[in-house]
């Protein structure tokens, strides 16, 4: 099953709800489970990106399914949310009934905070440090990824409330089930 972990990063940041259609893609990381690699994309490396997704058996993110995939159907001729994904903080939300942030539960599930933020992000790409984001994003991806791998492993995840370490119940059964699905390809045949 080839699976890739994707997080994005964008030009700027809306406050309050956001909404993915206005927001433009800085850089996109990932992990490629058929390489055991990671990479990193910005818009004119994007044609590139397509063949991988498009071998894709599932795309494991963190809010996936609500932000960096409708951000990636803008540059996309296609639709992306045809392949299976697994959208992590949808599981959360189901079992704990709320959204937690993806630091929460990294400091509580892995014992490490993330690098920074998705303002932080925007700051550095406008002034121009694009290192920094895209070591920042890879950082995510790598954590999105050994999250998925914990509840895949152990069933749940923990996250913290108010500096008390909790446990929360994840259904990881369907996450690795599964076949391909029927897309049409950016690529010529």
């Amino acid at each position: 099953m080839r699976k890739i972990t994707l997080d994005i990063e964008t030009t700027s940041a809306t406050p309050g709800r956001v909404d993915p259609r206005a927001m433009e893609l800085a850089l996109i990381g990932i992990h490629d489970s058929k390489t055991d690699s990671y990479d990193s994309f910005v818009q004119e490396d994007l044609p590139r990106l397509w063949s991988v997704l498009e071998d894709a058996d599932v795309l494991i993110g963190y809010n996936s399914d609500h932000f960096d995939i409708p951000i990636l159907n803008k540059y996309y001729p296609g639709d992306l949310s045809v392949i299976k994904s697994i959208d992590l903080l949808s599981s959360i939300r189901e079992s704990l009934g709320r959204r937690l942030k993806l630091d929460s539960v990294a400091q509580a599930t892995l014992g490490r905070k993330k690098t920074g933020s998705g303002l932080d992000s925007v700051r550095w790409w406008n002034e121009g440090d694009k290192e920094k984001v895209r070591a920042y994003c890879l950082e995510d991806v790598k954590i999105t990824k050994e999250i998925y791998e914990y509840a895949l492993a152990h069933g749940q995840l923990k996250y913290m409330d108010f500096n008390e370490k909790k446990s929360i119940p994840i259904d990881t059964s369907l996450w690795e089930t599964g076949g391909r699905t029927t897309m049409n390809h950016t690529l010529s045949f």
